[in-house]
């Protein structure tokens, strides 16, 4: 009969406990709590390095984990960067389908107080200034910042306009909104940085309204 060597069967004990955990996959310890925490370091790093520059030992590392939990979890860096997109637009993603909820004339008014909002709460602006940091500098990051985007907000917005220009409506008002937040959030250009956020969604949501809806 042929033995079995320790540790070369599928299962390899953990601990002195007689527990046994497979090879290759994480303990059985490691919650969700590590994946949050791989996320929020990932952010840290795409922030203050850019995505080029960010590598998935360094998110690692910061997050106090072998690089090997990071691929376990996400896969490659572009994963995890998609995947910490996902998680700082999740406020859009959830009330996208509300922008059209009561009268359409007050659409633009939805819409611009959404995405305004998610840069003036400090919870979600810093992961967005990361996104758009490392989106400009990088196409494989803009891609992914693209796709999300494009898949997930503007396709199911353009769903609900009722004109044959849908798709390009939906991103003309996005423009509208991204471009006020670059110059609001990551240029800081005033008067525009420091203005009340409230007077900014009075005078910009007719402008996306009118890209919705107008003739």
């Amino acid at each position: 009969m042929t033995g079995v060597a320790p540790g070369d069967g599928p299962d390899t004990p953990a601990r002195g406990d007689g527990t046994t955990r497979r090879r290759g996959r994480p303990p059985r310890t490691e919650s969700a709590g590590t994946r949050d925490r791989i996320l929020d370091a990932a952010r840290e790093e795409f922030s203050a390095r850019g995505y080029e520059k960010t590598s998935v030992r360094g998110i690692a590392k910061s997050a106090g984990v072998d690089s090997a939990l990071v691929h376990h979890y996400f896969g490659t860096k572009e994963q995890v960067f998609e995947a910490a997109v996902e998680v700082a637009f999740a406020p859009a993603f959830t009330v996208r389908d509300t922008i059209f909820d009561g009268p359409v004339e007050e659409a633009g008014e939805r819409m611009t107080r959404m995405v305004i909002g998610l840069w003036e709460s400090p919870v979600t602006r810093a992961p967005l200034l990361a996104i758009v940091r490392s989106a400009v500098n990088n196409e494989i990051a803009a891609g992914v910042f693209r796709r999300l985007i494009a898949g997930q907000l503007l396709r199911r917005i353009a769903g609900r306009l009722d004109v044959p220009d849908a798709e390009l409506r939906a991103e003309l008002a996005a423009a509208q909104l991204v471009g006020i937040a670059m110059i609001r959030y990551v240029i800081k250009v005033e008067p525009l940085a420091s203005a009340d956020a409230e007077q900014i969604i009075r005078r910009v949501a007719p402008v996306v309204q009118g890209h919705l809806t107008g003739r």
